[in-house]
């Protein structure tokens, strides 16, 4: 999981901690690094996609995030207060909450219904129409495909919540805790130290990124000699940072971009860190299973076209946002097609389950089970059509 929670219930209060993160953080980080420093062609393997999985990915996740993050941080949008004066229309109005990139808007419409604001549909229609981080992804290498998802999502949940608030009422299952979220109290961590080696990194690599997307060899035009390769460098750099900063970083990955009383940088750099990780981990999934086997993922894939997007949804089940990265990384590898994409976008919650499974587990299991009924419809209806 990627933020371990406490329901305190005496304090009425969810209390996103930091404990018992470190050391599997660090395991995996460790893990990666040992395979990129080794000295033979399965190290010259890991160090290429490092170097690929930055440039041609992160950077502009990276840029991503600073968009919607300083956004974020300029307008101080108040969820709670939108979604107070707009009563009439909670099911619309969480769909759409829960269609912006990240959890920030999901998890807020989460506790709301926990306090009994909100009816049990609108919450279905924010967990079926949120993508957590992996809209981040998404929208940073295949932006107008993003859009077409997130209002394919949104779409989903508002229909979804409004045939569950028919059928079910619209206090099924609610309560009224009076709860507040509370992040545990640090706001700058060691790591922090070295947001502006990652950034000196960060904005050469963004440039290198850009031209390398418009297949322009940044090496050649700058007469790097050969032997040399300024693209690799910056590469490696920037993936090897981002690793060992994500590694050492004791706040949870839904912390990293959610809480709103830190500073935009620390931020951005925390958030690109964590979806670089997994972004990289997926591409070693693939890769080193093609090393040792010579087997290619995709035609493994391929074989079992049809259960695809039935097991995107599966994974789609799981909380946090790691698995859900790895799936889109694989859609965006051609690995998958986009109707499993679409499955798993539709169905995984992001963080946004965490405080529902804490403090309302059967509401958070009924309603997950429920926004895996679009998700197959959607998925399977669009391979039946378009692929």
């Amino acid at each position: 999981m990627n933020a371990f929670i406490a329901a305190v219930i005496e304090k009425k209060t969810i209390l996103i901690a930091n404990e018992g993160r470190l050391l599997k953080k660090s395991f995996l980080g460790f893990a990666v690094l040992m395979m990129a420093f080794q000295v033979n062609d399965f190290g010259d393997l890991v160090r290429q996609t490092l170097v690929d999985a930055y440039l041609q990915v992160s950077v502009f996740v990276g840029f991503t995030l600073f968009i919607f993050i300083g956004m974020d941080a300029l307008t101080r949008f108040n969820i709670s207060f939108i979604l107070d004066k707009t009563k009439k229309f909670h099911v619309i109005m969480a769909s759409l909450l829960g269609a912006l990139p990240g959890c920030g808007g999901a998890i807020v419409v989460v506790t709301q219904y926990i306090q009994g604001k909100i009816s049990f549909g609108s919450l279905v229609a924010v967990l079926t129409a949120t993508m957590g981080d992996a809209a981040f992804l998404l929208l940073a290498t295949e932006p107008l495909t993003g859009f077409f998802i997130f209002g394919l999502a949104a779409s989903a949940g508002a229909l979804t919540g409004y045939v569950v608030d028919k059928f079910h009422g619209t206090n099924y299952l609610q309560s009224s805790s009076k709860i507040k979220i509370e992040f545990e109290k640090l706001k700058k961590t060691f790591v922090s130290k070295f947001n502006i080696f990652w950034v000196l990194i960060f904005l050469p690599g963004f440039i290198v990124g850009f031209l390398m997307a418009f297949q322009i060899n940044v090496d050649q035009i700058l007469n790097i000699p050969n032997g040399y390769s300024l693209v690799t460098s910056l590469g490696l750099a920037g993936a090897i940072i981002s690793i060992f900063m994500w590694s050492l970083n004791p706040l949870s990955d839904f912390q990293c971009s959610t809480d709103r009383t830190r500073s935009l940088l620390p931020r951005v750099v925390d958030t690109t860190n964590f979806v670089t990780t997994w972004v990289i981990c997926a591409f070693l999934i693939f890769e080193i299973f093609m090393y040792f086997t010579s087997f290619d993922l995709k035609t493994l894939f391929n074989i079992w076209t049809p259960f695809i997007p039935l097991l995107a949804i599966l994974l789609g089940f799981l909380p946090g946002c790691g698995p859900q990265i790895i799936v889109t990384s694989f859609y965006l590898n051609g690995s998958i097609p986009l109707s499993a994409e679409i499955g798993n976008a539709i169905s995984n919650d992001g963080d946004a389950l965490f405080p529902a499974i804490a403090l309302t587990p059967k509401a958070a299991i009924i309603a997950t089970l429920y926004s895996a009924i679009p998700a197959f419809i959607f998925a399977y209806g669009y391979m039946f059509l378009f692929e």
